[in-house]
């Protein structure tokens, strides 16, 4: 893909001078289109306004217009991603309580490590996907891994024993590893910084959508045990894997790589997007340019590992909840169909919280209260799992425990990308804060062992831990620490950061320029 080059908007000089402004607009915003600018910052001079003339109501209508028409084109989509990606990646829970474990030849520990082994590549990899995508642009990333994983779920359906089971495994971790940290990174190329929280929330709640519609879809897949040969924990994976790789035949004409290059944007939306962007404080969104110094900032920015450990208090729980909710349900007692659909509901309202959560947190700027409230009504329903053997509420802990947990994943990593200026600085800060949470993933494959059914003390414990340390625990720490550093900066005691600098060296600082205040 060509970059921008300011002599596309020179050479529309002659043919434009003599225009009225808003013409003039429009021919500048063509040519600005027909270059294939790359990003919103490639071209370093000033974006001619397309709304010359136009009041302050006029543009807030357009800019409310032009919101929306980016909402209903990216996020379904991307919600789609996510719900097939989260559905393949857990419907291993589903195939378990489908009668998976006796053909595969599978005992003991054997689960726990067909889990364990995808989370080893997931988190491996996912540190390297945003580089990767800026490398290679969104639109060849997102359809290249879709296409891969959904391939893989599929022949996860023939596999004759474990060892097949362990190498699918870990290939879907890979193939898989770029999608959320990916998404994550592309909406922030999209969207202002306080209007990415009620995006990203939309974005995930698909996952809560595909553990409800998981357990649905699971319930209905082993009604097909014997056709074909095949039993009914093999339907759900090729089934679900063959729903992949249709939607990802189709990712290459959905995905667009930046708003100055979306068919669906007129010339002067794509102006207005871009200066939006600009408007916001956000700094080139580039392919194919790797600037070392942006990668390294991300690595040393105590804030990354802040965060970090907020997130592997959210992914913790996360994972242990969509893979043994299922198994769970089978230790109060419930069996086979009903197990399945009794997972249903708790998503549901999971689902319905993140949107809710996400929409609170844009309008207030209250991440740092909003992870704080939500995490502790999720403490609340791991401790009742704890604390009684009464099935009606063990059952309800669930709902106070999937409300506790989805939420915060996006609202983390919404406060993350706020609080970081530059692109590849944030693409780079989402990965690692992304690829060292679902590290944790492997503590959640191992911590709830069979044989500790049906009360299942030690995971119950283990991630009720995680919650209060790492989440709750997390979330107060980070929160004190930014309102610390914005009161110094308003007070003037960081300018001396300015001092002696040029002006290309004060915009490498990007969030550590006195005048950037963290959202809190």
């Amino acid at each position: 893909m060509a970059t921008f080059d300011k002599s596309a908007l020179e050479a529309a000089q002659p043919h434009a001078g003599h225009l009225p402004p808003s013409e003039k607009a429009h021919v500048l915003a063509s040519d600005v289109s027909s270059s294939q600018v790359s990003s919103p910052g490639d071209y370093d001079g000033e974006l001619p306004d397309p709304d010359v003339g136009k009041t302050d109501e006029q543009r807030a209508a357009l800019d409310k217009a032009l919101v929306w028409k980016m909402d209903l084109w990216l996020i379904p989509w991307l919600s789609l991603l996510y719900l097939l990606s989260f559905l393949d990646r857990t419907n291993i829970g589903n195939a378990r309580v489908a009668n998976m474990e006796p053909e595969l030849g599978m005992s003991g520990s054997d689960y726990n490590i067909a889990l364990t082994i995808f989370f080893i590549s997931y988190a491996g990899f996912e540190p390297l996907t945003n580089i990767a995508i800026k490398r290679w642009s969104p639109r060849v990333f997102f359809t290249g891994i879709i296409l891969c994983w959904g391939t893989i779920m599929t022949l996860m359906g023939v596999v004759q024993n474990k060892a097949g089971l362990y190498a699918c495994r870990f290939f879907l971790g890979i193939a898989e590893a770029g999608l959320f940290p990916g998404v994550n990174y592309y909406l922030s190329c999209w969207y202002k910084r306080q209007e990415l929280g009620f995006r990203a929330a939309l974005f995930f709640s698909a996952a809560a959508l595909a553990g409800s519609f998981g357990g649905l879809l699971a319930a209905a897949i082993t009604q097909m045990d014997g056709i074909g040969g095949y039993s009914g924990f093999r339907w759900i994976f090729i089934l679900e894997g063959l729903m992949t790789v249709f939607v990802g035949i189709f990712c290459w004409w959905m995905v667009f790589d930046f708003p100055e290059t979306a068919r669906f944007l007129t010339p002067e939306e794509k102006l207005r997007a871009m200066r939006r962007l600009r408007a916001d404080g956000q700094a080139r969104a580039t392919v194919g340019k790797i600037d070392r110094r942006h990668v390294n900032a991300a690595l040393t920015d105590w804030k990354t590992w802040g965060y970090a450990v907020i997130y592997m208090g959210c992914l913790c729980p996360l994972y242990c909840f969509s893979l043994f909710l299922p198994t769970i349900l089978l230790g109060m007692g419930y069996k086979g169909t009903r197990a399945q659909l009794l997972s249903v509901p708790p998503y549901a309202v999971a689902a319905t919280v993140t949107v809710i959560v996400g929409w609170v947190a844009d309008k207030t700027k209250w991440r740092g209260y909003c992870n704080m409230v939500i995490s502790f009504i999720g403490c609340i329903g791991f401790a009742m799992l704890l604390a009684t053997p009464n099935v009606h509420v063990q059952y309800a802990g669930t709902f106070l425990g999937a409300v506790g947990i989805y939420p915060t994943v996006s609202n983390t990593l919404t406060w993350a990308s706020n609080n970081v200026e530059g692109s590849l600085k944030r693409g780079v800060m989402v990965g690692v804060v992304v690829g060292w949470g679902n590290m944790n993933g492997v503590v959640s494959s191992n911590i709830y062992i069979k044989k500790q059914g049906p009360r299942y003390y030690a995971g119950h414990a283990i991630v009720l831990a995680y919650m209060v340390l790492f989440l709750f625990g997390g979330t107060v720490f980070m929160h004190i620490m930014l309102k610390r550093e914005n009161k110094l900066r308003k007070s003037g005691a960081r300018d001396e950061l300015l001092t002696g600098k040029t002006e290309s060296e004060i915009e490498v600082l990007g969030d550590k320029r006195p005048d950037f205040i963290y959202t809190t």
